[in-house]
């Protein structure tokens, strides 16, 4: 499945999109709030922009993924591997982050305390 039929099944209504392969889609400034990605690959994916408050990306594998200025508020990304993503100026408010990976590549805004938000460090 691809960005563009996520986008247009998302426009008619649907939200549930599990396991979904995403490598690498360009979902720059994207609408999709409350869309459920749980166990998605997004790895190297560019969601800068992207509006996905109260979405499910639980497991979902973000690995060198573009977050620059996403809206996060209020996302589970409980165990979602972002090891190498760039999370600058990302709105994490309300975010469960709780067991998601990180490594040193892994960038934040100034002052996230990822040990804070019980994330792993690998």
């Amino acid at each position: 499945m691809d960005a563009e039929t996520i986008k247009k099944r998302y426009a008619a209504g649907e939200r549930y999109f599990p396991a979904a392969n995403l490598v690498r889609a360009r979902l720059i400034g994207v609408y999709l709030p409350g869309i459920n990605l749980w166990g998605a690959d997004l790895s190297g994916a560019n969601l800068a922009r992207a509006k996905l408050w109260g979405a499910d990306l639980s497991r979902a594998n973000l690995a060198n993924a573009n977050l620059t200025r996403a809206n996060l508020s209020g996302v589970k990304l409980n165990e979602a591997n972002l090891r190498g993503a760039k999370l600058n100026f990302t709105k994490l408010y309300g975010a469960d982050l709780t067991g998601a990976y990180y490594d040193e590549t892994t960038k934040f805004s100034r002052g996230f305390d990822p040990v804070s938000m019980n994330m792993q460090k690998f």
